[in-house]
């Protein structure tokens, strides 16, 4: 299988985007699902930030360089490639604060309906800011099955928030089909691209989606708790009411009113103070992410994985595999399942093949295609093959429990 990997590594398109990436030595990284790679223009940008921008310039940088257009600047090149407007994204906060603003803006869209639907196992922060409204009064949860949720869509429901890739398994929904049945509902839906934003082609608004947060720091490779990015369709911005009224979602921030009014655009999504540093290396990792191609990305993406399945299988690895089959319907990552999956993802880390575990049971590989290559999944799977063959994942020190895995 090398020999082939080395002939579908001549023929790709795409293998020059790996120079561009800082891939350490002896790694095979698999992990750009939970946090990608570092673009190598990113510690540049950051210098340039940090030692003329802020140091020199200081404050005047927020007018001269554009500090305070960044999060609608970056937003507006993120939102190509999710299928919306650029006046419809905005990056700011995390993941989770996002999701609290919107959950709450459809909330108040519905007014006589307070139901929030997911599914159970949908990641936990999307479930978790759904009870903290519940904690309130001001929502209440309810979790259907995936082959149940068109049928728990009635009249109470006013929003129905789903991930479109799933974090564990990287199934996909129908997004087009679940919103309109949720539309067709009379509920809003919130969907959640941190697993596909980046790495497969997201159309929101074709989907006529509402709203939709993303995460910075996976397939977007912005480094470390990067910002997030949030959507609001057009035809409900005049509309939407978050609840975090801080002074940089104003109408006019620096007229310090003791009111609030809201910015007539998707800026009212602001809150406090954008992170500069944090804008910055992500826009980075946008600019590549749009100067390859989400298309071409997940075509490689594609490809990768069903290789890396075939390598595995050439190698006799009997994995239970809990991705679905078909490339066509799953995010960019493979999955498994193994009562040892914990040390069996340490034990290759130690060989420097990083993948992640997912409790309980996960053993989970992702795949960037701007700086993995074929000869990178023969070598991962012979790898796997060794780990399991010599049981060497039974060592002490691969059982130890780390705080992040």
């Amino acid at each position: 299988m090398l020999d082939k990997a080395r002939e579908l590594d001549a023929a790709d398109p795409l293998a020059n985007f790996r120079d561009r990436f800082d891939v350490p030595e002896g790694v095979i990284y698999l992990d750009g699902n939970s946090l990608g790679c570092l673009p190598k223009a990113t510690p540049g940008r950051l210098e340039q930030v940090v030692r003329e921008e802020w140091g020199r310039d200081l404050i005047r940088s927020w007018n001269t360089a554009g500090w305070i257009d960044l999060p609608t600047k970056v937003g507006a090149k993120i939102a190509p490639l999710i299928g919306a407007k650029g006046h419809e994204v905005i990056v700011t906060d995390s993941v989770s604060v996002n999701l609290f603003k919107l959950i709450s803006a459809a909330l108040a869209l519905r007014p006589g309906r307070k139901v929030v639907l997911s599914e159970p196992g949908n990641f936990p922060t999307d479930l978790y800011m759904i009870e903290g409204l519940e904690r309130q009064g001001l929502a209440e949860r309810r979790l259907a099955e995936r082959g149940s949720l068109r049928d728990a869509l009635d009249e109470d429901v006013a929003l129905l928030l789903l991930t479109h890739a799933h974090y564990k398994t990287g199934e996909l929904f129908d997004m087009a089909a679940l919103t309109k049945a949720a539309h067709d509902a009379g509920a809003l839906v919130l969907w959640d691209l941190s697993h596909s934003g980046g790495a497969m082609p997201v159309d929101l608004n074709a989907c006529e989606a509402d709203f939709a947060v993303g995460c910075g720091y996976k397939y977007l490779n912005g480094g470390p708790g990067a910002p997030a990015y949030a959507f609001v369709a057009e035809r409900h911005i005049a509309e939407t009411r978050q609840p975090l009224t801080g002074w940089m979602g104003h109408a006019a921030p620096f007229a310090f009113s003791d009111d609030y009014e809201a910015a007539p655009g998707v800026e009212r999504l602001l809150c406090g103070t954008p992170g500069i540093l944090g804008l910055a290396a992500l826009e980075v990792g946008v600019d590549l992410a749009a100067e390859i191609g989400v298309d071409r990305l997940y075509e490689k993406s594609k490809a990768l994985s069903e290789f890396f399945h075939a390598c595995l299988t050439a190698r006799g690895v009997s994995l239970e595999l809990v991705s679905p089959a078909d490339p066509d319907v799953r995010g960019s990552q493979l999955s498994f399942r193994h009562s040892e999956a914990y040390a069996i993802c340490q034990a290759l880390i130690a060989r420097g093949v990083i993948g992640d575990f997912r409790d309980p049971d996960i053993l989970r590989f992702g795949f960037a295609p701007s700086y993995l290559r074929f000869e990178d999944m023969a070598e991962a799977a012979r790898h796997v093959a060794e780990v399991l063959e010599s049981g060497e994942w039974q060592r002490e020190e691969f059982r130890e429990r780390a705080a992040v895995t």
